[in-house]
């Protein structure tokens, strides 16, 4: 009866792994799938974060489960009547759930077990028919054993298109502890790897991860930016546990930004396009937020002021207040340190709409853009001022000013959304000339290459999406040369990263870009720094015999679905970057391979 209770709980389960596996040719299901009432069963793989990365480097897609949470456990009787077949869509979870949940660690030794039932090709009585392989799977458990098991994983052992075996991943997990007198061993790790596999020969590799940007604390509160550069290590040969990476380790650096940190050197270029934004949600709703404005005068008193010194350039009663009046775009210099004055100063070329945008940055009411513009109209209109602006632009206010040049000039309407679109498109044309000034002025691209980001062949809602992507660029480009110290030869290919990659995809200021970098560039950054993951990984044997031990600290909790005490984990012992007192998890992934004969 057992046997035939197992049986049925193996095809049971093979039928929705099937199932699941099927879906996921085409695309990942977006519902997880029940199993025996108490079993969430998803797919993950894609642009999805595998929730295991950090032990077990396999390829995707994988199985995950976990406990079925919002949902009736249903009763004996129900379950064996449901195990042979793939459940109908009513019976699908619901897509919002509490977090994951855990199983106990008996309850996932059984599904691994199931799951091997339904691999093994030599178990025909199952009657599953056409063997298939599955992709592995990974089942949450709650720590309840005395080995803390946080994961179990199985994946399938392959020789050509047959299953062979499959490997029992275990995963353990204890802390967060200062105690380093807690940390392994190295040679009684090796010692335990070989004792387990019965190896002669064992090989080592190293990888770290190093924070470059710290957590900012700012009167006693943690300020999390959003922003993130760290480091990549691995090498091959460990000598000791928590070893800093030898100089010729391989290292990629991953750089996650998000714009509109006050922090930021070029905040001010932040907020400048924050208008150009709240000007094209205007456009298209039409109605404007207008944000805080970028200068303590008024809009139109600084318009005023500028049309008069244009007309007293004019009348030749004086030199036009330019007063190297090619505005202090894009900074506030006196927030600004030496390196960013240099790369990222006044344009020399500012025509008249340009200097006109940088005073009207600061307009902050639907009334005063109106009378800003009046008061241009008015003094084209009567001659009073004859400006110069770049040949080529497209906007409305340099058509009216090449038709004030002879004196005819249309009649304007400064109703709706026309001061609006006005303002927007000198705005969009003065920041791609700043964008594009600033790649080609450090060599960082070409013109032909920046064509995609300043073309106007798409509308004014995409083009202005783009100048976004060049600001998220100009961030990170920025960010690096200040706070790393880049030079030409790392900045050059970061840009094409990032710009091919934004040639291809939507705006994401979540998305990590990767640069392969030599560890020598960033060492001065965390050579006398406590690495925020490190880890051994210790091998035998070669391809589908090849075996892993991994032992691992970290800062963060390894797992998602695990409480830890975290008391006193941000006491201010532990803030400081260089503190012996830091608090690590650590955790130990241990692999067994089990062969079907």
């Amino acid at each position: 009866m057992a046997a035939e209770r197992r049986r049925r709980a193996a095809c049971g389960l093979g039928g929705i792994l099937r199932r699941i596996y099927e879906e996921g040719r085409e695309s990942v299901p977006e519902h997880p799938y029940l199993y025996e009432g108490d079993v969430e069963i998803s797919l993950a793989g894609g642009s999805c974060k595998s929730p295991v990365e950090r032990f077990w480097n396999g390829s995707s897609p994988m199985y995950i489960l976990q406990k079925a949470v919002n949902v009736h456990v249903k009763s004996d009787s129900l379950e064996e009547s449901k195990t042979e077949e793939a459940l109908s869509p009513s019976e699908l979870l619901p897509k919002e759930s509490p977090g994951p949940a855990a199983l106990s660690v008996g309850r996932a030794k059984q599904l691994v077990s199931l799951y091997a039932m339904v691999q093994n090709p030599n178990l025909t009585h199952l009657g599953i028919g056409d063997q298939v392989v599955l992709p592995p799977l990974w089942v949450r458990c709650d720590v309840s054993d005395p080995e803390h098991t946080c994961w179990i994983g199985a994946e399938p052992l392959k020789a050509g298109k047959k299953i062979t075996g499959i490997n029992i991943y275990l995963v353990s997990c204890e802390g967060p502890t200062a105690d380093k007198s807690c940390f392994a061993n190295l040679e009684e790790l090796k010692m335990e790897h070989k004792r387990r596999h019965h190896s002669s020969v064992v090989t080592t590799k190293g990888f770290a991860q190093y924070e470059l940007i710290q957590v900012a604390a700012i009167e006693d509160t943690i300020i999390e930016s959003g922003s993130n550069i760290y480091v990549d290590i691995t090498w091959n040969i460990v000598d000791k546990i928590l070893e800093t990476p030898p100089l010729i380790s391989a290292a990629t650096l991953n750089i996650a930004l998000r714009c509109g940190d006050p922090r930021s050197p070029v905040y001010q270029v932040y907020r400048e396009l924050q208008l150009l934004l709240a000007l094209a949600e205007g456009l298209k709703m039409g109605v404007t937020e207008w944000p805080e404005p970028l200068e303590p005068e008024s809009a139109v008193e600084l318009v005023q002021e500028f049309l008069t010194d244009l007309k007293k350039q004019l009348d030749g009663d004086g030199i036009s207040g330019n007063k190297n009046e090619t505005e202090k775009i894009q900074c506030d210099t006196a927030a600004v340190d030496s390196y960013i004055k240099s790369i990222f100063s006044e344009r020399g070329d500012l025509d008249f709409a340009e200097q006109l945008w940088c005073k009207m940055r600061s307009v902050s009411s639907y009334q005063e853009l109106i009378d800003c513009f009046t008061l241009v109209i008015k003094s084209l209109e009567r001659g009073e001022i004859q400006p110069w602006i770049h040949q080529g632009g497209s906007s409305f206010l340099r058509k009216l000013i090449q038709q004030s040049y002879h004196g005819q000039m249309e009649v304007v309407s400064l109703t709706g959304i026309t001061p609006i679109r006005m303002l927007f498109e000198v705005g969009l044309d003065k920041m791609k000339k700043d964008y594009v000034s600033f790649f080609i002025g450090q060599e960082l691209a070409t013109l032909t290459y920046l064509d995609y980001f300043i073309s106007t062949a798409v509308d004014l809602q995409e083009q202005v999406h783009r100048v976004q992507k060049l600001h998220h660029m100009l961030e990170i480009m920025v960010n690096c040369r200040v706070l790393l110290q880049f030079r030409h030869e790392h900045l050059f290919p970061l840009t094409q990263i990032c710009m091919k990659y934004y040639k291809e995809n939507p705006l994401n200021e979540k998305h990590v870009f990767q640069l392969p970098i030599r560890p020598a560039v960033v060492k001065k950054f965390y050579q006398n720094e406590h690495p925020e993951m490190w880890k051994v990984e210790i091998s035998s044997g070669h391809g589908p015999k090849e075996v892993k031990t991994v032992w691992q600290v970290s800062t963060n909790p390894p797992v998602e679905h695990m409480a830890f005490n975290h008391s006193g984990l941000l006491s201010d012992s532990t803030l400081a970057a260089g503190t012996e007192d830091r608090l690590y998890f650590l955790t130990m992934t241990t692999c067994s391979p089990v062969h079907f004969t």
